[in-house]
C-alpha cells in the first residue's frame, strides 16, 4: 500500500508545481519575437526626397595588420549611398580617423580613398558626411557614444543635400576595437556590405513543425500511454489491494486540473500584473528566478514523458522500487530518469549561452508543454471562449496598445530582455537561422502553443468520447486551423519587417473561430458550450436511491 500511496500523491504534487510554474511563465511567452532582424525601417523617422534610405543592418568586416578580425554590426543612415548586398561587390579599403575626431570641420589627415572613422557629436550627421565626402572619403563610419545603433536622419535644415558616400553607425564597443588596432600602429582595413535576409528560412519551417507537432503529440499522448499505464497500475496491485482500485482511479482523475471561467480571467489579470512587474524591475537575478522555474518545470515534464514511454514499452520496469527517506517507495526506473533529467537541465542552464543551447531549451520546453496539456484541460467551449478571448486581448494590448502608455511595447521589451544583463527569458521555442547571413533565431512563445493547445486537446477528447470520425470531428480541422494561424503569424512578421507580432491575434480566430463556426453549422454548439455541465449533471442521480436505501 505504501507504493500505491506514494505513486498517487507524487503526480498530484507535480500538478500543483507545474500549474504554479505555468501561471508564472505563460504570461510572458505569448509573442513571436524577431528583434534581431535585418530590417530596421520605421515610419517615425523624418524623410525627404534626398533623405529616404531604408534602414538596414550593415556587416563591417575588419582586418588589422593583414589578419582578419572581428566582424562588426552597424546601421546605415537615412541619407547617402546604399551598400552592396554581397561582400564580393564591396571594396576593401583602409580605415583612418578624421582629425578632428568629430569630423565637423576639414580634416588635416588624408581621407582620400579611405573609410573615415568619426565620433558622434558636436554637429549634424549630414555635416560629418559632407566633410568626409569633400576630403575624398569612400565611406563614413560614425562611432556612437553607447551600444545602441542610433538612426541617423537629416535635420530640418537639410532640404537639398547631395551625399554620395555610404554612412554607417557602429556601437561604442566596435569603435574601441578599431581604435585599439589603429593606436597600436597596425593598418586597419574595412569592408562594408548589407546582406539580404532570405525570404523564407528553413528555421521557420522547422519551428512551425515543432509547434504543430507539440500540440498533436500532447493531444494524443494520453491515448498513447495512459491506458497501458492504468492497466499496469492495476496489475501491480495484489488481490488484497484490488478492492482499492476504485479509489486509485479517483486519484488518477484528480491528477487533472480543470480550468474554470473565473480562473481564466484571474490568470490573465495576474499575468498582466506580473508582466508589468517584470518590465519595471527587470534584472539578471529576476531572469535567473525564471530560469530556475523553467528548469524545475522542464525536469518534471521530461521525467513524466520519458517514464510514460518506458512503461508503455516495458510494463515490468516499474515494479522494482526503493524506499527513500521522506519520499517513500519510488520505482528505480523513475529515480534513474529523474537523475538524468536533472543533469540535462543543469547542463542546459550552465551552457545556455552556447550556440547549441537552443536544442536543450526546446527539449525541456516541449516536454513541459506536453505534460501541462495532460494536467490542465478545458471542460467546454464556454470556458475556452473566456480563456482564449482574454488571452487574445492580453496579447494585443501588451504588444500594441501598451506603446501609448509606456512609450514602447511592454511585451517586446520583456521578451527582448532589456536591462537583464545579457540574460534572456527561456519560455520560448527557438531555432537558429542556419542559412541566414545574419544568423539569429526564429522564436515562438509557450503561450502561443499552450493556449490553442488546450482547445485542440479538448476537441480530441470530445471526438473520442462521442466516437466521431476524423472528418466529422473537430480535432483535424482545429489542427489545420492552428497550422494556418501560425503561417499567417509568420507572414505578418515578414510583412511587418520583422517587428514582433502577437501570435494569438492570428491563432485564436483560426482555432476558436473554427470550432464555433463548425459546431454552429453542425448544430452542436449548445452541446459543446455546456459539455462539462451536461456530463456531470446526471452523475448524482443514481446515487440518490442508494443513499435513501
Amino acid at each position: 500500500m505504501a507504493a500505491s500511496s506514494s505513486c498517487s500523491s507524487w503526480p498530484k504534487r507535480r500538478v500543483l508545481a507545474n500549474s504554479l510554474i505555468l501561471f508564472i511563465l505563460i504570461g510572458l511567452s505569448c509573442i513571436v519575437a524577431a528583434d534581431d532582424d535585418v530590417k530596421q525601417d520605421d515610419d517615425t523617422s523624418p524623410k525627404s526626397p534626398s533623405c529616404d534610405n531604408p534602414y538596414e543592418l550593415v556587416k563591417i568586416k575588419s582586418w588589422a595588420g593583414g589578419a582578419e578580425g572581428k566582424t562588426l554590426t552597424g546601421l546605415n543612415a537615412r541619407f547617402g549611398a546604399l551598400l552592396p548586398s554581397h561582400a564580393e561587390k564591396a571594396p576593401r579599403l583602409p580605415a583612418v580617423f578624421s582629425n578632428p575626431f568629430n569630423c565637423c570641420s576639414s580634416s588635416s589627415s588624408k581621407l582620400s580613398g579611405s573609410i573615415v572613422l568619426a565620433i558622434r557629436g558636436d554637429c549634424d550627421f549630414t555635416k560629418k558626411a559632407e566633410v568626409a565626402q569633400s576630403g575624398g572619403a569612400a565611406a563614413l563610419v560614425v562611432i556612437n557614444d553607447n551600444e545602441d545603433l542610433f538612426k541617423m536622419v537629416c535635420s530640418d535644415n537639410d532640404t537639398a543635400i547631395n551625399i554620395s558616400i555610404p554612412v554607417v553607425m557602429i556601437p561604442k564597443s566596435g569603435g574601441e576595437t578599431l581604435n585599439k588596432s589603429l593606436a597600436s600602429g597596425q593598418e586597419v582595413e574595412l569592408l562594408l556590405y548589407a546582406p539580404d535576409r532570405p525570404v523564407v528560412d528553413y528555421a521557420v519551417i522547422f519551428l512551425w513543425l515543432m509547434a504543430v507537432g507539440t500540440i498533436f503529440c500532447a493531444s494524443l499522448w494520453s491515448n498513447f500511454t495512459a491506458s497501458e499505464k492504468t492497466d499496469e497500475r492495476y496489475n501491480e496491485l495484489s488481490p488484497k489491494e484490488s478492492s482499492n482500485a476504485g479509489s486509485d482511479k479517483d486519484d488518477l482523475e484528480k491528477e487533472v486540473l480543470d480550468i474554470s471561467a473565473k480562473g481564466a480571467i484571474f490568470f490573465v489579470i495576474m499575468a498582466s500584473a506580473f508582466l508589468v512587474l517584470l518590465y519595471f524591475f527587470m534584472s539578471s537575478w529576476f531572469i535567473w528566478v525564471l530560469i530556475v522555474l523553467f528548469c524545475i518545470g522542464g525536469v518534471e515534464g521530461m521525467h513524466a514523458c520519458i517514464v510514460g514511454l518506458i512503461l508503455r514499452k516495458c510494463r515490468k520496469c516499474g515494479l522494482k522500487a526503493v524506499n527513500l527517506p521522506l519520499i517513500g517507495e519510488v520505482s528505480i526506473i523513475s529515480l534513474v530518469v529523474l537523475f538524468f533529467c536533472v543533469a540535462f537541465a543543469i547542463f542546459w542552464a550552465v551552457t545556455r549561452k552556447s550556440s547549441y543551447s537552443w536544442f536543450g531549451q526546446d527539449v525541456l520546453g516541449i516536454c513541459l508543454m506536453i505534460t501541462v496539456l495532460q494536467m490542465a484541460r478545458l471542460p467546454n467551449i464556454k470556458v475556452a471562449t473566456v480563456l482564449l478571448c482574454c488571452a487574445f486581448v492580453y496579447d494585443i494590448f501588451w504588444v500594441f496598445v501598451s506603446k501609448a502608455i509606456f512609450n514602447e511595447s511592454v511585451m517586446i521589451a520583456v521578451a527582448r530582455g532589456d536591462n537583464s544583463g545579457g540574460e534572456s527569458i527561456p519560455m520560448l521555442l527557438r531555432v537558429p537561422r542556419l542559412f541566414d547571413p545574419w544568423g539569429g533565431y526564429d522564436m515562438i512563445g509557450f503561450g502561443d502553443i499552450l493556449f490553442p493547445g488546450l482547445l485542440i486537446s479538448f476537441a480530441f477528447r470530445y471526438d473520442k468520447a462521442n466516437k466521431k470520425g476524423v472528418l466529422n470531428g473537430y480535432f483535424l480541422w482545429l489542427m489545420i486551423g492552428y497550422g494556418l494561424g501560425l503561417f499567417f503569424t509568420y507572414l505578418a512578421l515578414y510583412l511587418m519587417d520583422g517587428h514582433g507580432q502577437p501570435a494569438l491575434l492570428y491563432l485564436v480566430p483560426c482555432t476558436l473561430g473554427v470550432i464555433v463556426i463548425l459546431s454552429l453549422v453542425r448544430g452542436e454548439l449548445k452541446q459543446l458550450w455546456n459539455y462539462g455541465a451536461e456530463e456531470s449533471s446526471p452523475s448524482p442521480t443514481p446515487r440518490d436511491p442508494s443513499d435513501e436505501a
